[in-house]
């Protein structure tokens, strides 16, 4: 078994408004290895997003990571300096953002933008940097990488643009990578070429991969290890088949039931009733308990402790629990 790259250690992150304190991850733990891609799955305000944004320290001015530890190679990124944390960004983590056409600076073409991190963190020259970021466009498959290397954001696709990302994303061949939904947006042909290349990356690489997706689809087709969240809190993980075969919490039971079979007529899909509830005020109930429909009166009461259910297999559900009976 590869040994641990990344490890959350009871990560909380609030975010500080006028309506209240937001819990966005709250008590979050979880594990990456070398060479594994983990998915993280859940509804839109689950804190998926977020939980890698603590990871790069890059929440957004509101939020404070409150307590807790990201450990990587023996240190713990959240206390480092904010100097050392930017030599770490792009080139021991990268992350490819959500929306290429906004992560990119569309006054400086293609070729500038590849070229910045290779002369920042590998001290490249320019006409180095140059050679590596066409190599680079070929090695993401982009085809006429001069052209591309001296065209400006708009003029490509959304789909090269990705493509673009990972480029940029791997051009110091960092450990790990993030990936935020990386195919939303894109058409289902494109989809499958953006996940045949992370695919690649970690084969040729050995990079570590942080993959953030609602997609269960994509989540099957690339990831070895899974984490539900619900409400910024983790509520199940298991590797990906066992997940897929043997989900125990009610939430993700209703998260693979709402996923189309194909071959399969049904008059109405499966979705799972009511909504993510507010993240301000939360209380000690379980936060599912509102929709879930094993619901017990100690659900409204505390919360579960994650337990193990197997070898790897850990759930936070008061139906495994011998104090609930």
């Amino acid at each position: 078994m590869n040994k641990t790259l990344v490890e959350f250690k009871h990560v909380h992150t609030y975010f500080h408004t006028e309506s209240g304190v937001v819990k966005a991850v709250n008590d979050v733990s979880f594990r990456i290895r070398e060479g594994e891609t983990v998915g993280i799955v859940g509804e839109s305000g689950s804190g998926k997003s977020v939980t890698a944004l603590s990871l790069m320290r890059l929440v957004a001015d509101n939020g404070k990571i409150e307590s807790g530890a990201v450990e990587m190679d023996g240190r713990d990124l959240l206390s480092l300096k904010p100097e050392e944390m930017r030599r770490l960004r792009g080139s021991e983590i990268a992350m490819v953002f959500q929306e290429p056409m906004s992560s990119l600076n569309p006054v400086l073409t293609i070729g500038e933008q590849l070229m910045e991190p290779l002369m920042e963190h590998r001290l490249l020259s320019r006409k180095e940097a140059k050679v590596e970021v066409l190599s680079l466009i070929g090695k993401v498959g982009i085809p006429d990488a001069p052209r591309v290397f001296a065209a400006y954001p708009h003029e490509l696709s959304g789909g090269m643009l990705q493509r673009v990302m990972i480029a940029s994303a791997l051009a110091c061949s960092p450990k790990l990578l993030i990936a935020d939904e990386p195919t939303t947006a894109l058409d289902v042909t494109i989809q499958a070429q953006i996940l045949d290349l992370l695919r690649q990356v970690k084969e040729e690489y050995n990079t570590a991969i942080l993959l953030i997706t609602h997609d269960l689809g994509v989540v099957a087709e690339t990831a070895d290890y899974v984490v539900v969240m619900y409400a910024g809190k983790v509520i199940e993980e298991a590797p990906v088949v066992e997940l897929f075969r043997h989900a125990k919490h009610p939430y993700t039971q209703g998260l693979l039931k709402s996923k189309p079979v194909i071959g399969e007529r049904k008059d109405r899909l499966y979705s799972i009733p009511g909504q993510v509830p507010n993240l301000i005020g939360l209380g000690d109930s379980c936060y599912f308990s509102d929709r879930c429909e094993h619901c017990m009166d100690i659900c409204r009461t505390k919360q579960p402790p994650m337990r193990a259910q197997g070898a790897e297999h850990r759930v936070a559900c008061w139906l495994y629990e011998e104090e609930s009976r």
